[in-house]
This record gives structure tokens, sequence and C-alpha cells, in this order.
């Protein structure tokens, strides 16, 4: 299976498809789920400090005995260590405990009022190439706008709940206007469209499921999926997605499914889920 990539702002290869690890704390279930993953085919594998697993991760890494060029991991800092000096030290405990020595994207969780010391320190690992792209995760337009007074290189990718009944659209236009990638960390929602009309008629018309047509839509407009499963057959379905594609009008049919409902914390909420 061959997975196609989104050129970033620096030239580095992302993978379209990755495999989310969010919710995977017990370390043989994260293990087995990576694992899988990579035996299928996923060489994008996303992973974050808060999610307690990231020696899982490491561990299935090496195991699965692959050439470390043809993966690309992801990691985040999380709130409790943001600042300059604190995520210095926290991505240094990530990389140990992924057992790798560089990390190709590192993400600042959520935007915190540190976040431009936070910035400075990704900024600093990029430069000492420990990472190969800087990001950020869960950053709405005012955020990414106050990081942009300060930063000297532009995150590259914002990692942001995205999905058919919430689209974001400003938001991903104005990333795309600032050349940032979009990474759907939720892409499927909660599957509360999977049952309706416009899906159920594609899948048919396609013959694929309702979580392939949503995720093929997912690429069609631009976005990153990391897709988060432990269920093997449910994983391989999640690769079937680059041997169709939806038409312009669909695409925009889609578009009416959009309802503004979030699944996660609204990083403006001014509440920061501490199970996320």
């Amino acid at each position: 299976m061959t997975i196609t990539t989104k050129t970033l702002a620096n030239g580095v290869e992302m993978p379209l498809i990755g495999y989310g690890t969010f919710r995977m704390k017990d370390h043989d279930v994260a293990y087995k789920g990576v694992s899988q993953a990579l035996e299928l085919g996923y060489r994008h594998l996303d992973t974050a400090a808060i999610y307690a697993n990231e020696e899982a991760v490491g561990r299935a890494i090496k195991d699965a005995n692959i050439a470390r060029e043809e993966l690309f991991i992801t990691t985040k800092v999380w709130n409790s260590d943001q600042g300059y000096d604190q995520t210095l030290k926290a991505f240094e405990t990530s990389l140990q405990k992924l057992g790798l020595d560089y990390v190709d994207l590192y993400l600042i969780h959520w935007p915190k009022s540190t976040m431009k010391d936070t910035y400075r320190a990704l900024e600093r690992l990029y430069e000492e190439k420990l990472i190969r792209v800087p990001g950020v995760s869960n950053f709405h337009r005012h955020h990414l706008d106050e990081l942009f007074t300060s930063c000297n290189v532009s995150p590259m990718v914002n990692q942001i709940e995205v999905h058919p009944s919430l689209s974001q659209m400003d938001l991903r236009a104005y990333c795309t206007q600032h050349d940032i990638a979009v990474t759907s960390c939720a892409p499927l929602g909660t599957g509360i469209v999977f049952t309706h009309p416009i899906i159920k008629r594609l899948a048919a018309k396609y013959e694929k499921t309702p979580a392939q047509i949503i995720l093929r839509w997912q690429l069609e407009v631009g976005n990153i999926a990391i897709p988060k499963s432990v269920t093997k057959e449910r994983l391989e379905e999640n690769l079937k997605v680059f041997d169709f594609a939806l038409t312009a009008n669909e695409v925009a049919e889609m578009a009416t499914l959009n309802t503004c409902h979030r699944t996660g914390t609204n990083p403006d909420d001014g509440y920061i889920n501490p199970n996320f």
C-alpha cells in the first residue's frame, strides 16, 4: 500500500494518512496497535507526551525494524511543560521514551500564555535538526496571529479537529494562506454523519464504507488525517482511500454537512480537558 504525501513548507514530505494513538494509555494496547499499523503499511505515527504511550510507540517502532527515514513520527509538548527551558527538557524526555535520535514533527499541544517561549524552544530544536518540522495543535487564527509576531520560522502544521460536521473552512483557508498544513486529529468525528443520506449514497456509489468516504473527503479538501483504531480490519479499511476520488460537486455537497459540531475541547473555552 502506497500512501501519498503532502509537501510541507520546508520540503519535508508528510504522509496524508497517519495512525493516531490518542486514548491508548495501556502499553500493550498501544504497542499492538502501532505494530499492526506499521505491518499494514502506515508510516506516519502520532503520539503526545500526555498520551502516556511514547514508550510503547517507541518499542513498536524498534521491533518493526523499519528504516528510520521511512517513518514520520509526531509528538507534542504538554501544557505543564510549556516555556523555553521546560519544553527543551520535555522534548528530551519524549525523545528518550521514543528511543529516537530525532522527531519529524513536534507540536505545541494547546495554545497557552507561554506559547511564544515554547515555540522559541521548537525553533531551537529545529535549528539543531532534532525536529524536522515545527508545528502547533488546536490553534485558532488569533493564536497563530499572536505567534507570528515573534516567531522566526512559521509553524508548518496545525493539528485541529476537522470532519464534515466541523469543517473549519475559515481556519483551514487561513492556514493555507500561510502555508500551514492542516492535520485532522478527529477525522471521522463521532460518526454522527455516517448515516446521513449524502454519505450513504456516496458509499454505495463508490462501494466504500462511510468512514472511507469521509477520509477521502479529508484528502480532497487538502487535509492530513490521523484516524485512530485498534482493530486490524478498520486499520486496513482506513488505508483504502487512494483508489478513488470524489468529484468537486460531491465535495461541495459534503460541505453542507457542517453543523459546527465539536467533539473535543474548544481551545477558546478557557478550559483545557486534562484527559486530552
